[in-house]
């Protein structure tokens, strides 16, 4: 099947987490023999801060460990749609696309035969829906929602005529343990800051109980304002700016522990949603200590795939306990990480996908020779993955 995806960027994962899943998702489908072309903003914000920052090395290095992902960079204004999409039987557009482009490929769609999906991963449906209103959905044949709640919400308001949820997961040819890598600190947390939007949590859930406890801990992260940082300093956490996702497993692998500390709008607002993080570090088999988020779609089991912290004393007590017992932390690794292999997948997300682009009308059946060259080689620390549970639909 031949595919179009246009997104922010998948060069970059600056302060971009959505390119971590539609990364793999990509690789995936190219490895299934599907022809996908990826489309990203010549100017894409992620991209830009990551070059002031880092150079154009970390691009270069994006292309080698994902070679099917070979992004073509437009400019809106002279972006040709009937060059872009010709031949085109499935078309994927992210929310983090500018208004224009939605409502022209929907205008586009209006005289093609593919089928167009609007993509949303993102709380602005919650948290600020004029901004979603200004998308022009009335040509898309549907939403891809990452969680329950927000695929609800495009149905009840109305903003599509059906909607699907499709859940994130983990790119496990990359997310995967290190086991041949010795950890060197108690913790490390992978996170931005988040304008805000946790900050109150990140000094009870992380910052207290580093310094409380006296651990070594380590944080990657972009957009730190000084106070932030000061912060960190002050607890003995040292921060070391934006880490290359693909570096991740290393990070975690030099680590014992590490947290997920939700921001604000997913605890408060959308129930269900775990955000990346959590589906990468248990892929990577770290014992994973997250503070309150509710489970509502019952993806992962509380308590035994993660430790749950209901305030920091509770996080401190979990943390001691963890580094404290070897044979606990490993139990809740391992636990957590056969949960991702069983279900939480790019590869079940894919099988998602083509179930929900049959029950469009296409011919989605995958290809079972797959492409060479794009597998991890197998062996203990990658696992097989269980086949996957049907994609949830509902339609109005």
């Amino acid at each position: 099947m031949r595919i179009a995806l246009f997104c922010h960027s998948l060069l970059s994962d600056w302060n971009h987490g959505n390119a971590h899943f539609l990364r793999g998702v990509v690789t995936e489908l190219a490895r299934r023999g599907h022809e996908v072309r990826v489309f990203e903003p010549w100017d894409a914000w992620s991209l830009q801060n990551l070059v002031a920052d880092h150079g154009e090395a970390p691009l270069a290095e994006v292309r080698q460990v994902y070679p099917a992902v070979a992004p073509v960079r437009y400019d809106l204004a002279s972006l040709d749609l009937d060059r872009a999409l010709d031949g085109a039987e499935l078309v994927l557009v992210h929310e983090w696309n500018e208004p224009e482009l939605v409502a022209r490929v929907g205008a586009h769609r209006a005289r093609a035969s593919y089928r167009l999906l609007f993509h949303d991963t993102h709380h602005r449906s919650v948290t600020d829906p004029g901004a979603m209103a200004r998308y022009d959905l009335t040509r898309y044949d549907g939403v891809l929602a990452f969680g329950r709640v927000i695929r609800d919400l495009y149905l009840a308001r109305r903003w599509a005529r059906r909607a699907f949820v499709w859940h994130e997961a983990a790119d496990t040819r990359v997310f995967r343990p290190r086991r041949a890598l010795e950890p060197e600190r108690d913790l490390v947390w992978i996170g931005n800051w988040g304008d805000d939007e946790r900050a109150r949590e990140l000094d009870e859930f992380l910052i207290g109980p580093a310094r409380d406890l006296g651990l070594s801990a380590r944080v990657h992260g972009v957009r730190y304002p000084e106070h932030a940082r000061a912060a960190l300093a002050s607890a003995g956490i040292e921060h070391r700016g934006w880490l290359a996702n693909h570096h991740v497993p290393e990070a975690f692998a030099r680590a014992r522990v590490t947290v997920h500390v939700p921001r604000r709008p997913y605890v408060e607002a959308l129930p269900g949603i775990p955000t990346i993080r959590p589906f990468e570090a248990m892929a990577c088999g770290i014992p994973l200590v997250c503070s309150p988020w509710s489970d509502a779609e019952a993806l992962f089991s509380p308590g035994r795939d993660y430790l749950v912290a209901r305030d920091g004393g509770e996080m401190k007590e979990h943390l001691r306990a963890l580094l404290a017992d070897p044979a606990l932390a490993a139990e809740v690794a391992e636990r957590g990480r056969q949960t991702v292999l069983a279900r939480h997948t790019c590869a079940h997300r894919v099988d998602e996908l083509l179930r929900i682009a049959a029950d469009l009308g296409l011919d989605a059946a995958p290809d079972l020779d797959a492409a060479p060259g794009l597998d991890a080689a197998p062996g203990p620390e990658t696992g097989a993955p269980a086949p996957a549970t049907s994609a949830q639909r509902a339609t109005p």
